[in-house]
């Protein structure tokens, strides 16, 4: 599976930006993870979406400021970023595992098998 992470690039504090993931697994069962590294930091999670349910996960702090959803047409797993902040600079990688994985599950790396290349998402004036 390959995956194809795109939509980054250099944005104004406040502002806005949508990634994308393509192609995710079609089926009912895979879970889209979004991660992102900072320079000189581990890789963190910061959204996931499983297809089954629909169910929706977030870092804290990008809740109520990222949104991840599906896109049915494109088959394609987004996530929209708003009010970003200069903290929010990183790499953004997509994952995907062809499994519902569990709860918990959703926000650690080594569930996922198959990943994007990453995109760049700067946040500066």
């Amino acid at each position: 599976v390959q995956l194809q992470a795109s939509g980054g690039g250099l944005v104004q504090p406040g502002g806005s930006l949508r990634l994308s993931c393509a192609p995710p697994a079609s089926g009912r069962t895979f879970t889209v993870g979004w991660f992102r590294q900072a320079p000189g930091k581990e890789r963190e999670f910061v959204a996931a979406y499983r297809r089954a349910g629909g169910d929706k996960y977030y870092k804290d702090s990008v809740k109520g400021r990222f949104t991840i959803s599906r896109d049915d047409v494109k088959n394609t797993v987004d996530l929209q970023m708003n009010s970003l902040k200069p903290e929010d600079t990183a790499v953004y990688y997509c994952a995907m595992s062809p499994r519902r994985l569990i709860t918990s599950a959703t926000a650690t790396r080594e569930s996922y098998d198959y990943w994007g290349q990453g995109t760049l998402v700067t946040v500066s004036s």
